[in-house]
């Protein structure tokens, strides 16, 4: 049996709030959960209730109290709670895509090159990334007058294309989308939509926070809650 490109097992998070007086926020409450090479698991729950603080736990932004977060890489399993921030990064290199509803870029440079980036990482010289780079922004109708600029003054729209072309561009082996939609017209949701089936065709593990429920129904081959997950 096959095992699974993503397995959660047991997740707990909690929030310490010291700025009023060290509050506990319970967020995840052993969370389990497996995604398969091809699934596309959408989280069906209402704003708020940790999904995408599960995505950032699996992506090694936030660190759980408790459980494991095992995510197949070259050939073998990497448990991300445990994992030293060079193992995480390395696992973000090759095989762990994350788009997220903030895009988050060194400022002055020009989006061409935000896009390229992943793929300069994972060892693709200048040009061959560069030119990917104009693929996949084309593909996403991103106007080319933008390509030199740099996206911190952008729109959320515009700030979204960017934020999923330069993931889809690298094409990870498992995904987190954390609303991959959020601020966009029906033709550019529609745009990144597919882009999410042509990466499932291809055997990539998805996990992904949907809003639309249009969107959530087309991209999704299961739809799960936390609370149903929960140990």
């Amino acid at each position: 049996m096959t095992a699974p490109a993503l397995s959660i097992r047991g997740v707990t998070k909690t929030f310490v709030l010291h700025v009023q007086g060290g509050a506990r926020l319970p967020v995840l409450h052993g969370v389990n959960l497996d995604v398969g090479a091809g699934e596309c698991v959408v989280l069906a729950d209402p704003s708020g209730s940790g999904k995408s603080t599960l995505l950032r736990s699996v992506y090694g932004n936030y660190k759980p109290q408790s459980g494991e977060i095992l995510v197949g890489h070259a050939g073998g399993v990497v448990e991300m709670v445990s994992a030293s921030p060079r193992a995480i990064l390395e696992v973000r290199r090759r095989t762990l895509g994350y788009v997220s509803q903030f895009l988050r870029v060194i400022p002055r440079v020009p989006v061409v090159d935000v896009v390229a980036e992943p793929l300069r990482a994972q060892g693709l010289d200048r040009e061959e990334a560069r030119d990917r780079a104009r693929a996949m922004l084309g593909r996403l109708r991103m106007p080319e007058r933008l390509w030199g600029l740099s996206p911190v003054t952008f729109s959320g729209g515009e700030q979204q294309r960017v934020s999923v072309a330069r993931v889809f561009v690298a094409r990870y082996p498992v995904l987190l989308l954390d609303e991959p939609t959020a601020s966009l017209d029906a033709d550019a949701r529609t745009l990144v939509l597919d882009l999410v089936e042509e990466a499932r065709a291809q055997g990539t593990a998805v996990l992904a926070t949907v809003h639309d429920p249009v969107g959530r129904a087309r991209i999704a081959t299961r739809t799960v809650s936390l609370e149903d997950m929960a140990a």
